[in-house]
């Protein structure tokens, strides 16, 4: 037993040598950022056949199209399709499926299997992903400092920009996807809407004040260390009348290890903040009637000690994006949200790039989810889809991410959810998340938060619940 425990340790050693040595990579290698490869790190060509073109800088400017639709730059305004005049170039059903399952998740072909009438409308490729320049410069910086210690869970000499560009490793990927660029300080409404088995659903409207200190230009890797936070987020329930005023807060930290997340929550009826443990891993979702775990929201996050990472590689996939057409103010949630999947005709789905990340539930752990497939954007680090499996191995809930691009320089020039779902497929129910057809847009709120430390303090949070 003894020589046994000294094996784990060395082990334990042995994984986080390997990890930073991973990290950092050689100045030649970051030499090809903004040059062969994207500023964040995509592989900048198309394909051989030309159905994935290159990069050319995604969108950076209000479109002119969205100018004709009418958009303004005014905080809440909603982003216009730039695209209004693409059609499907085909579409997948199950009479074709064998002619792309090669193009096709797991996930994606058990959907097709579960309904006869699920459809993938396939569009034009369009590499729209971009980011503030900032951003790329210091991605550029963080090419040849970062690393991952304490096993994964800590990040150290990256700020700002995305930390591993050029990655070596599954955890890496990961990371990328949890400090990916969203803003600085930033307000949406994450409407949810767990959807039973016969399509009847309830809207639970979830409003979130988000600060990413990490992303806030001028930050140091030796700030971010010194603090230990990288997110701090606010969650307020404003329906139903049952739900609502209840208070989630949570500092996310950057060395989990350091110091675990940091959570709180407010209950009305007591009427008093309480801290919350088990606001992470596969504890149930804010009002998501069991279906999603705290770590699928933002369609993974928080620690990843859990699991072992595996990177396979990348994949061409048809995957969700460019979803204006999902994110119009002119669907109501009863357009959407239909019995088994959403209504498939408003979704857009083109064929990209992606990152494929394995992950297994750690031996002498636990998770509901003995597996799960990650597959990352390689132009914007937005996971887009994930495949989650049961103690059976059998493949248990499929995750989608529908995103499109902020162009508006106005504000801040990323890529953000217009919707996220979450399909059991064992009882045909699912959940749709991030979605804000008839609420305000995501828009900044830096002149709200002023302070972040004293706005996301546990002992002021209650206040919240009133407004």
């Amino acid at each position: 037993m003894q020589f046994r425990s000294h094996r784990i340790v060395l082990a334990g050693v042995l994984a986080a040598f390997a990890l930073g040595a991973q990290a950092k990579v050689p100045e030649k290698e970051a030499a090809k950022l903004g040059n062969e490869l994207t500023p964040l790190g995509a592989k900048r060509a198309g394909n051989a056949d030309g159905t994935i073109p290159a990069w050319d800088g995604g969108i950076t400017a209000i479109p002119e199209a969205a100018k004709q639709a009418g958009y303004t730059s005014e905080k809440g305004a909603r982003l216009v399709d730039p695209f209004p005049d693409d059609e499907p170039r085909f579409t997948i059903t199950n009479d074709n499926l064998d002619q792309y399952r090669d193009k096709l998740t797991p996930g994606q072909i058990a959907l097709f299997e579960r309904f006869e009438d699920y459809k993938m409308p396939v569009y034009q490729t369009r590499r729209t992903a971009a980011n503030d320049e900032y951003i790329y410069k210091a991605t550029r910086e963080n090419a040849t400092r970062a690393e991952l210690v304490a096993d994964g869970e800590g990040l150290e000499g990256a700020a700002v920009g995305i930390p591993f560009p050029i990655p070596q490793n599954g955890r890496e990927v990961i990371w990328n996807h949890k400090v990916r660029y969203r803003g600085v300080a930033v307000r949406r409404w994450n409407n949810q809407f767990p959807v039973t088995s016969d399509g009847d659903f309830n809207a639970v409207k979830l409003q979130e004040d988000v600060f990413f200190p990490y992303s806030a230009p001028g930050t140091t890797p030796e700030q971010v260390e010194r603090s230990n936070v990288i997110i701090y987020f606010l969650q307020v329930v404003r329906a139903p009348a049952r739900l609502a005023g209840q208070i989630l807060l949570v500092h996310d930290t950057a060395n989990q290890v350091r110091e675990p997340r940091r959570a709180w929550l407010y209950n009305p009826g007591q009427r008093r903040v309480r801290r919350a443990p088990n606001v992470a891993y596969d504890n149930p979702g804010t009002a998501s009637d069991g279906l999603r775990t705290n770590d699928q929201l933002d369609m993974f996050n928080g620690a990843m000690d859990r699991y072992t990472w595996k990177l396979e590689g990348k994949r061409e996939i048809y995957v969700p994006y460019n979803a204006y057409r999902l994110h119009s103010g002119d669907l109501s949630y009863d357009d959407i949200f239909n019995e088994g999947h959403i209504d498939q005709d408003l979704t857009r789905y083109e064929l990209h790039r992606v990152w494929v990340v394995d992950s297994f539930v750690r031996e002498g752990t636990s998770h509901i989810y003995k597996r799960r497939t990650y597959y990352v954007d390689e132009d914007s680090w937005q996971i887009l889809a994930v495949d989650a499996y049961d103690q059976r191995d059998q493949l248990w809930r499929v995750q989608e991410a529908h995103p499109i691009v902020a162009y508006d320089p106005a504000f801040y020039i990323t890529t953000l959810s217009a919707g996220e779902l979450v399909y059991d497929l064992q009882n045909e129910r699912y959940l749709g998340m991030a979605f804000n057809n008839d609420s305000e847009e995501v828009y900044p709120i830096e002149d709200e938060i002023g302070d972040p430390a004293r706005y996301f303090n546990p002992r002021n949070i209650q206040r919240f619940a009133f407004k």
